[in-house]
């Protein structure tokens, strides 16, 4: 509607001119026109569709521009299809036309030499279809992309790989400077972006047959990678999607991954061509669909059929929008220069007579600001906003597409700023993710992204060859057969772990390592290591002595010298605590001094075996004691259970305890010959006194013989080694000293292996099963069966933290009983007390005297209880007046019956 407007005001404003008559055509100057070159190959329908979309451009422009005094004279030029047809054509634009600027829809190889003449004449050349960074405008003044360069979509690459977690991914490029330019950004991106390497680059030639495409795709068919990313241009992609499909690696497993050199003509594709490519994730520039561009598909197709009436119009592509932006560019930037068609400056003749066309073009003197306009450029064109970034167009996100039946289907988004999303609005990204993905042979499941080659070779396996421990590995040759029969620890694990994946591995020698190596960082530098199978960390171990038979003083042994010394001040300090409630109450308790600290002693220590015969009388030493007598309870008990254990399970020491005493003995030490731990012990000792051994055997006659006789003191060496020794020796040595961390043994494999996370989640599988404790048990023996590695060597003494919340309990329960027995005895006696420390003036002997009037109890009194105490026939009292109770009780009953 708005280009009818136009036309509309158009064709009036030239109704009013010429009715004017001659006055008003003098009054409307004719606009100057600036000579444009366009170079494309109008022998393919790119070209044509092109040449199409960049006159209607020129014709939009001016058509709602009709005031603007310049008018852009486009001149075309065939480009042939190739590299000297294209120079030629330029030569011509630039020799015989002078024109101002180059719009081009050349290939990248084809630019790159219009490029450099452009350089030369200082013509600007607007490309919208060259996308190679390796022809870039940072090192070419005159060039300018009005499109996507190639290098824009590989961070988008990138993060779909990361997406789906494939680790390898091997490009198919075409063999020219198009499909090499993107090569270094989309190993860089997938390396940095994504953690994925390139192992093998798939180069096809530009004029392939398809015998030379047969034979690409066979070799990748052998490899272990199925994931491909295809950047050629797109008649040759899609020959090879089709070999592909005719070979089955269009199949369930595979990846195919296509730029948009190939994405963006997808839509005009036949039903024969979108059959081939079913499954395939194309990339390509985010366009959004507009009402401006609906009605420019609409007037392409009906310009497209006049210019071209033998060939079938369709919607317009990307490449169409690009040239119809470029052109409007160019327009816009004439009218703001102003320019005139001025001639070249032309070089002066120097007379030679072998000198060719190149050497005599000129130079536009208006190039530079021309150029600089069209940079400066900005305005909302059919493929978005029209703006150049260091020459380059940007491109603000990219839509990927999965083509399914026989159209490409959006499947999610990329931007720089928010990755991939599932939808795209204006201003932020949708959910993050990618919708459903059709894959290869119509498969729902994301295929891992490589395979073992059904036509391939097997995985070959290496394993190491020692003299000793031959539980982890040991080679055996059949005489008769001369075959090697391969068995151990590390075969039974990783024949385990393989029956684990889920799929089917055959494996021979050499593309694997399976054994007992370890797992170091030196190592990972040229390798891949699996997850480690074995217990990790580096000990040492030595020789054992029986040593209760020669201590007698193991009964201290039980109780560690703090505990022992606070037991001791917990039975003083409740003897104190009930002789200082029960001295005022009670005779047992009363007495002189000698007797009254006998007494208390002897009360604290006999409950230990519960054995005191003294009465208590009030309920707090009562509760306090029964407190105690718990705490007594459970500690003599635990000294019972720890000096029994001493005593019946025969005590074994370490003739080494730690690293300290190797480092003062200056004694020799052992290790396993080849291993890293060497280099481990020559940063701790003298290299002089280290020994290397080899078996088993060789470990123990070592380590009985000692430094003294020519051995070693110690042995160090990996855990999974060490289990291995004491399983044989458990009587006579054992393992001590601290752990140095390593990561334990792990299957090796090819830096990028693809095997390797699916062989390390095996190998957590089986490890958290019970096959792996199986395994162990059939080579290395059942730990339980050895006593002296089974139990510790050393059975701990008891602990004062052990027992800590006792003594809290006890402790305060006797000291909660003294307090309120001080709180009665104060309240009972405050008038004596204070009478006593009335008449003292220091504190001293105010102490003194209450003291004294705790300590004074009344004799006749305590003489009383003690007749009480008789009288009930107590046990633990002498009463002199018991034999002459019973004659007084007579006598008191005769007297009362005589007065009845």
């Amino acid at each position: 509607m708005e280009f009818l407007i136009l036309r509309f005001f158009s064709f009036f404003f030239f109704f009013l001119l010429w009715f004017a008559g001659d006055d008003a055509v003098v009054w409307a100057a004719q606009p100057r026109a600036v000579d444009v070159g366009v170079i494309l190959n109008s022998g393919t329908m790119v070209g044509k569709r092109s040449q199409t979309s960049i006159s209607m451009a020129v014709d939009d422009f001016y058509a709602g521009h009709s005031n603007y005094t310049t008018r852009v004279a486009l001149h075309v030029r065939d480009s042939g299809g190739g590299v000297v047809a294209a120079a030629s054509a330029a030569v011509e634009l630039l020799k015989n036309v002078e024109v101002k600027s180059i719009i081009s829809s050349l290939t990248s190889g084809e630019a790159e030499f219009v490029v450099q003449l452009a350089n030369k004449t200082q013509v600007p050349v607007v490309c919208f279809s060259a996308t190679s960074p390796a022809l870039s405008p940072a090192h070419n003044r005159f060039f300018l992309r009005a499109t996507i360069s190639d290098s824009a979509q590989v961070p988008a690459i990138a993060a779909l790989v990361r997406h789906f977690g494939w680790r390898q991914v091997v490009p198919v490029y075409e063999d020219s400077n198009y499909g090499a330019g993107v090569l270094p950004y989309l190993v860089d991106a997938l390396r940095d972006g994504a953690d994925a390497r390139v192992p093998y680059r798939s180069i096809v030639g530009s004029a392939a047959s398809d015998t030379e495409l047969d034979r690409e795709l066979y070799k990748l068919m052998t490899m272990e990678t199925r994931v491909f990313v295809v950047h050629m241009v797109s008649d040759l992609g899609v020959r090879l999607f089709r070999r592909a499909n005719e070979l089955g690696m269009m199949a369930a497993g595979y990846v195919w991954i296509a730029t948009y050199g190939i994405t963006n003509a997808i839509d005009l594709l036949g039903v024969d061509d979108t059959e081939a490519m079913q499954g395939v994730i194309g990339v390509r520039p985010y366009i959004r669909t507009s009402e401006k561009i609906s009605d420019f598909s609409a007037r392409f197709k009906r310009r497209f059929r006049i210019d071209h009436p033998a060939d079938e119009p369709t919607d317009p592509t990307f490449y169409q929008l690009w040239a119809y932006d470029a052109a409007w560019a160019v327009s816009m930037a004439v009218e703001k220069t102003e320019l005139i068609n001025s001639a070249f400056r032309r070089p002066e003749s120097s007379g030679n007579s072998y000198s060719t066309d190149l050497d005599r073009l000129g130079v536009s003197p208006s190039g530079l600001a021309l150029r600089d306009a069209i940079s400066a450029g900005r305005f909302q064109g059919l493929a978005g906003e029209f703006r150049l970034l260091n020459g380059e167009l940007i491109s603000p996100a990219f839509e990927f597409v999965n083509v399914n039946g026989s159209t490409a289907g959006s499947i999610g988004y990329w931007t720089p700023t928010n990755g991939l999303s599932k939808q795209l609005t204006s201003k932020t990204s949708g959910p993050a993710g990618l919708m459903p993905v059709l894959w290869p042979g119509y498969a729902g499941a994301v295929p891992r992204g490589w395979e073992i080659p059904t036509n391939g070779k097997k995985l070959r396996i290496a394993v190491p060859v020692k003299h000793g421990f031959d539980q982890f590995v040991k080679v055996e040759t059949d005489p008769t057969t001369n075959r090697r029969h391969v068995t151990g620890y590390c075969i039974d694990v990783f024949e385990a772990v393989v029956h684990e994946l889920p799929y089917a591995v055959s494996f021979e020698n050499f593309d694997a390592v399976v054994g007992d190596t370890t797992i170091l960082a030196r190592r990972s530098e040229h390798v891949e290591f699996t997850m480690p199978f074995t217990e990790s960390g580096v000990s040492m171990i030595v020789p054992i002595r029986g040593s209760n038979d020669k201590n007698i003083w193991i009964f201290l042994l039980p109780l560690t010298t703090e505990l022992w010394l606070g037991s001791l001040c917990f039975f003083i300090f409740t003897g104190f605590v009930v002789w200082a409630i029960e001295h005022r109450g009670n005779t047992e308790f009363a007495g002189d001094l000698p007797n009254q600290l006998g007494t208390t002693f002897y009360f604290a220590f006999s409950t230990l075996v519960f054995s005191h015969k003294e009465n208590l009388t009030s309920n707090l030493t009562r509760f306090a004691v029964i407190i105690w007598f718990f705490v007594v309870l459970i500690l003599s008990s635990s000294y019972t259970a720890s000096l029994t254990s001493m005593l019946t399970v025969q005590q074994l020491q370490p003739t080494v305890a730690d690293m300290s005493q190797l480092n003062k003995t200056k004694v020799n030490i052992g290790y396993q010959d080849g291993s890293f731990v060497q280099g481990m012990l020559q940063e701790m000792f003298h290299v002089q006194k280290l020994k290397n051994y080899s078996t088993p055997g060789q470990y123990a006659e070592a380590l009985l013989k000692g430094s003294a006789n020519g051995g070693v003191d110690a042995i160090f060496d990996e855990i999974p080694y060490l289990k291995v020794f004491l399983s044989e020796h458990c009587t006579d040595f054992t393992m001590v000293g601290p752990t140095y961390k390593t990561d334990g043994f792990g299957f090796v494999f090819p830096l990028g292996s693809s095997l390797v996370p699916d062989i390390s989640r095996a190998i957590l599988s089986i490890t958290e099963g019970e096959k792996m404790g199986q395994i162990e048990k059939a080579w290395f023996g059942d730990p339980s069966n050895c006593p002296s590695q089974s139990n510790n060597l050393n059975s701990p003494s008891l602990t004062f933290q052990s027992f800590g919340g006792l003594f809290l309990i006890t402790g305060t329960v006797s000291a909660l009983a003294l307090l309120l027995f001080l709180a009665k005895f104060i309240y009972q006696e405050w008038d004596e007390l204070r009478a006593a420390t009335r008449r003292q003036s220091s504190m001293w002997k105010k102490m003194v005297a209450v003291a004294k009037l705790y300590h004074n109890v009344d004799q006749q009194s305590l003489a009383s209880k003690r007749e009480d105490n008789g009288s009930v026939g107590s046990p633990y009292l002498s009463t002199p007046s018991d034999t002459s109770f019973g004659d007084r009780r007579s006598d008191d009953m005769a007297e009362t019956l005589q007065a009845r």
